[in-house]
């Protein structure tokens, strides 16, 4: 046997001890099973102590002797890592040296100059938001000058040489969408963002722009409540007709372009305030000639005077249908052309949608002859000299307004029907208006009883 293998040659058995699944208590237990008999009382651990304790003397002692007789390729290979290290440790020192500088020249040529500009960014981003805050006040201002001068131009002169441009009410409604299109858009990054705070703006809308919109509005709804075409002697001229329908597109073309748009879905949207207006009008002169008929009905020698001045109003309901179906809806800045409603209809399409009609002529007959029922029945039921008179004469009655409806549903002399319009009071080309003469005659005659 070898040297090297009398070292070697051990009895502890340290695959035992270097099992992965090597527990201590568990060694024990086997040594203490080992030395005693399990029926032994009491135990003796002094012998399975003493073969620990010489173990452990014995690995001891074999450590001592290889690291004695390897003390020197040990303190060789010692000396070796020391030096390695040290090696490593200055290059390193050497490598941090030289990155601590390049961080203190980045730092001094970049994240300085990083931090100074991104103070100028900051100055120059403010200077922009400012300069556009101020091009935006300035254009409010200049479109709210030139909104006045608009407003001053639709009454000139005073007493009898006072003339009235009723153009310049169409020239301030597109001001007033220019100016909404900047005060509507406040969201960040839109032209109108902050103009809320400046006091300039305020005070331009609570004494320029408020107030105008607010008289174009009143002037265009009262041009449309006083559109008359003719008088009921038919004595306009055609040049007053003229003026009449000139005065009533550009008050309808006005009220289209100011009606709200804010906070309505475009696909939803309808000119309100033009709707509105209109519905006033006609409401207006079913209101006046349901009174003025039921008055007539009551007291007959006034009968023919009325039924003329209720064909006279609506001969202009017919005229205002025909000029409204002739002018075409105009462009609105503020709705987008591809989901605009009316932007290939006119400005009739509306006002027939909102009343569920396909003709005002035909809303105006039927409608009255609703009224019409129960007033004629009131007359009635009070009885007296007026319900005999009117019973005796209800033939003459029924050709009376078979008359009346028949002559106020043509179009006057003065308005020709839009080209290509079928319109219901061509009787050529719509069959005559049998329905509405018949609802009209049948409202008042069928409601005498025997």
């Amino acid at each position: 046997m070898s040297v090297n293998e009398e070292d070697d040659a051990s009895y502890i058995d340290y695959d035992t001890f270097l099992r992965p699944d090597f527990k201590p208590s568990s060694f024990a237990n086997t040594l203490v099973l080992a030395t005693n008999n399990p029926t032994d009382t009491p135990l003796d651990l002094s012998t399975p102590l003493s073969k620990v304790l010489f173990d452990a003397q014995e690995i001891d002692s074999h450590i001592h002797l290889l690291t004695t007789r390897s003390a020197v390729p040990l303190l060789a290979h010692t000396k070796e890592q020391t030096d390695a290290s040290k090696s490593i440790v200055s290059e390193i020192d050497n490598q941090v040296k030289s990155l601590n500088e390049s961080y203190k020249q980045l730092e001094k040529e970049v994240i300085q100059k990083h931090a100074e500009a991104d103070e100028v960014r900051l100055v120059a981003s403010r200077l922009w938001e400012t300069l556009k805050l101020g091009r935006s006040v300035g254009r409010c201002l200049q479109l709210g000058r030139q909104l006045e001068v608009q407003h001053a131009e639709i009454s000139s002169g005073t007493g009898s040489n006072k003339k009235e441009d009723h153009r310049a009410l169409v020239r301030c409604a597109h001001t007033i969408l220019s100016l909404r299109e900047i005060t509507e858009k406040t969201g960040p990054g839109e032209e109108g963002h902050g103009l809320e705070k400046v006091e300039a703006i305020r005070s331009l809308q609570d004494y320029i722009i408020g107030p105008i919109e607010r008289s174009i509005r009143a002037t265009s709804e009262q041009i449309i409540r006083e559109f008359s075409i003719g008088s009921a002697s038919g004595t306009a001229t055609f040049a007053q007709s003229e003026e009449a329908k000139a005065r009533m597109v550009s008050a309808a073309i006005t009220l289209y372009l100011i009606s709200p748009t804010m906070g309505v879905k475009p696909e939803k949207w309808a000119p309100q305030l033009l709707v509105q207006a209109l519905e006033v009008y006609l409401r207006n002169a079913l209101q006046s000639s349901i009174a003025a008929l039921a008055r007539s009905l009551a007291t007959l020698p006034s009968l023919d005077r009325t039924l003329t001045e209720v064909s006279a109003r609506c001969q202009n309901i017919i005229a205002l249908e025909i000029i409204l179906d002739a002018t075409k809806a105009p462009s609105h800045p503020l709705l987008p052309v591809s989901k605009h409603g009316f932007e290939k209809s006119n400005l009739l399409q509306p006002l027939l949608t909102y009343l569920e009609t396909g003709s005002l002529v035909s809303y105006f007959w039927r409608s009255m002859a609703g009224s019409l029922t129960t007033r004629v029945q009131e007359i009635v039921n009070r009885g007296g000299v007026s319900a005999r008179t009117l019973k005796t004469n209800r033939n003459a009655v029924g050709e009376a307004i078979r008359e009346c409806v028949t002559r106020g549903s043509q179009p006057p002399s003065t308005v020709a029907p839009a080209k290509g319009r079928g319109g219901k009071g061509d009787p050529e080309k719509a069959g005559g208006w049998d329905r509405e003469v018949a609802v009209m005659v049948g409202s008042v005659v069928n409601n005498l009883g025997r």
